[in-house]
Formats: structure tokens, C-alpha cells, sequence
């Protein structure tokens, strides 16, 4: 069994921070030598790390601590009026749990996403290579969560099962389809899919208080997060 201490880790140097306009960003990388498994993964994301594809990875940045590792604790969440009107508003939306997205339906709608959300953002403009290399599925723990209306793909999740919990990688979905409030939608399903599954969490990635498109995650209360190396509960 593997001393998770004793995994090397390389630094990038500084560059543009992708969240925070004003500020520079380091990031520490798992060594992509290493034979990662479900396991070692499972124990890194309890220590703030994230899933980018087949790379795991931390912020490091010597003068900013903005970005805060989030988990829900499932068995204590409680669904705001918001969520509980998403919950209610989506009841004739279907969760289907598949294990491959390399398709031309699933493509579009990512394409389709990126296009019309993220044109600012460095994932634009969308191609086919990058987006499997993004959405990959690793070491046999990522499955991909779809949501469907009449057949109509209207969202896909993507999601890593831990020993611990699930983490939520990445949501894409119509960008259309407003009111149905899709992105809250999939952590929604994904809370419950780990209720099903007796996981005690999902793993939301960062939250940045700055950050407008990350301010979502202090929405699903309580929270945890993750502050000098301990998980703190938020009420």
C-alpha cells in the first residue's frame, strides 16, 4: 500500500490565473508517472485535489489561498426553496448512468455549451480532441451522468466515484434550457445518487468567493470545507 507522502508532485511556474483576472496561479501536479488507481486518487481528494482529465492536480499559489476544496455532506444537506423548486420543476427529467460520451449526440451538446457559456474561457473553441481528453474516464472510477427529457439528451455530469464519495468533474448542458436550472439539477441528482450509493459526499471542486461562476457551490448548505489541511462544516 502506498504512502500517499511519498508521491511526487511538480509545480508549473506562475501564469495567468483562469478565475481571478487579477492574479498569477502555480499549480502542483501528481507525478503522471505514477500508476495512479481508484484509491490513491480517493485519498488525494481528501487533501484538495481534483481530477482534470488524466492529470490530478492542486492549486499551490504562494500569495493567494482563494480556492477552497468543497464537499457536500449528503446525509446532512438540505435543499434550499431554490433547489427544492429545481427538484420539483424537473421531476419529468430522467437519470441514466452511462460509462462512454464519445459520441456525436454527446459532442454536440458539449460543443453546443462551450459555444454559448464559455466563449470567454480557455476551453474555447471546443474541439473533439480536447473535449475526450477532458472528459475522460480514469482509472475505472468515472461515470457519466445523463439527463433526459422524452430521449432528448438535456445534460451530461460527469463524475468520479471515490472510496468516499463522488466528484462531480464537470456539467455540461443546453444552454437553452433556462428554467430548468440544469447545472443546479445535476448536483442535485448526484446528492442523491450517493445517498443511494451509501457514499457520505460529493466532491464540488473549488469554491472562490471572487469568482462569479464559482459562487454557486455556497449555495448547497451545509458545506464542507477544506482550511489548513482540515474539512471544516459550514451551517
Amino acid at each position: 500500500m502506498m504512502d500517499i507522502s511519498s508521491i511526487k508532485l511538480y509545480a508549473t511556474h506562475e501564469h495567468p490565473c483562469s478565475y481571478l483576472k487579477d492574479r498569477s496561479a502555480t499549480t502542483i501536479f501528481v507525478d503522471p508517472m505514477l500508476a495512479m488507481n481508484g484509491r490513491i486518487y480517493s485519498e488525494l481528494s481528501d487533501f484538495g485535489f481534483r481530477r482534470s482529465g488524466a492529470h490530478v492536480y492542486r492549486p499551490n499559489c504562494r500569495s493567494c489561498q482563494a480556492c477552497v476544496p468543497v464537499r457536500i455532506p449528503v446525509d446532512l444537506f438540505e435543499p434550499n426553496r431554490a433547489q427544492k423548486r429545481c427538484i420539483k420543476r424537473n421531476q419529468d427529467v430522467v437519470t441514466v448512468l452511462t460509462d462512454n460520451i464519445n459520441t456525436d449526440e454527446h459532442y454536440a451538446l458539449y460543443e453546443s455549451y462551450i459555444t454559448s457559456r464559455h466563449a470567454d474561457g480557455d476551453m474555447y473553441p471546443p474541439t473533439r480532441d480536447q473535449y475526450e481528453d477532458f472528459l475522460s474516464s480514469e482509472w475505472g472510477v468515472t461515470r457519466y451522468i445523463e439527463l433526459r427529457l422524452d430521449g432528448e439528451l438535456l445534460a451530461v455530469a460527469v463524475s468520479d466515484r471515490l472510496d468516499q464519495g463522488l466528484s462531480a468533474i464537470y456539467t455540461f448542458f443546453k444552454p437553452d434550457e433556462h428554467s430548468r436550472s440544469l447545472g443546479v439539477l445535476a448536483v442535485l441528482r448526484q446528492v442523491e445518487l450517493a445517498k443511494a450509493m451509501n457514499l457520505p459526499y460529493v466532491y464540488l471542486g473549488y469554491w472562490i468567493r471572487e469568482c462569479d461562476k464559482m459562487r454557486y457551490k455556497n449555495q448547497y448548505r451545509p458545506l464542507d470545507m477544506f482550511i489548513n489541511n482540515t474539512w471544516l462544516t459550514i451551517g
